[in-house]
């Protein structure tokens, strides 16, 4: 499997990192989601290295000309409901993607037990298509594994891109032992060194989808 950390290379991605982990930033929510997106568009950038592409002239004003376009059959698919600043980014790069979206939350039995539930899916033909599955946080990487198996009811993709802005070190290999390697790659725009006792990346951020859109009960 192909996995990439982002924040290795010198680039202004790293300024947003910094920014979304700044607590004192972080109480503005607009500016958490519009760095949550320019982080994303930049991800959104890199995975399309990943696709195939095939010669397409085009007729200017004064002439031709010929740029190679990427002919995948793109599902670009999301974790709701921290993933909607992450999947409206990645759709204004691949604009011509089909949408999937799967809901995925933690049902708790303790402080600090809890199982994954999937309640909504909702997704086109999978098919010999490209998957695209975008989270901002993979903590254990079970929600991202959970969203992929609900996807499978709608068929089998040819080739797997999973993006997440912030990779605990456990989930990562998580998935690499869970996900089919010979099609799948992993991009992260960081990757932390653990999760605490509550399952949260350290240092990570704290609560994506809490610091779009609000808490919640």
């Amino acid at each position: 499997m192909k996995i990439l950390n982002l924040s290795l290379e010198k680039s202004i991605l790293n300024n947003f990192l910094a920014e979304i982990r700044d607590a004192e930033i972080q109480r503005d929510s607009m500016r958490f989601r519009k760095n949550i997106e320019r982080i994303s568009e930049i991800m959104a950038y890199e995975t399309s290295k990943e696709l195939d592409y095939a010669d397409r002239r085009v007729t200017t004003p004064l002439g031709e000309a010929t740029h190679q376009t990427p002919t995948d059959n793109i599902v670009l698919a999301t974790l709701l409901r921290a993933g909607l600043p992450m999947h409206e980014a990645f759709l204004s790069v691949y604009d011509k993607a089909e949408n999937a979206f799967v809901s995925a939350y933690r049902k708790y039995s303790s402080n600090t037990e809890f199982e994954i539930e999937i309640e909504y899916l909702a997704a086109p033909s999978l098919k010999g298509k490209t998957l695209i599955l975008v989270d901002p946080m993979l903590a254990t990487g079970r929600s991202m594994l959970l969203g992929y198996k609900a996807l499978q009811s709608h068929g089998e993709p040819s080739k797997i891109i999973l993006a997440s802005i912030i990779a605990s070190r456990q989930a990562v290999e998580y998935i690499e032992k869970n996900f089919p390697s010979e099609k799948t790659s992993l991009y992260c725009a960081a990757i932390d060194p653990k999760i605490n006792e509550h399952s949260y990346i350290v240092p990570g951020l704290g609560d994506a989808g809490d610091l779009c859109f609000g808490e919640k009960l």
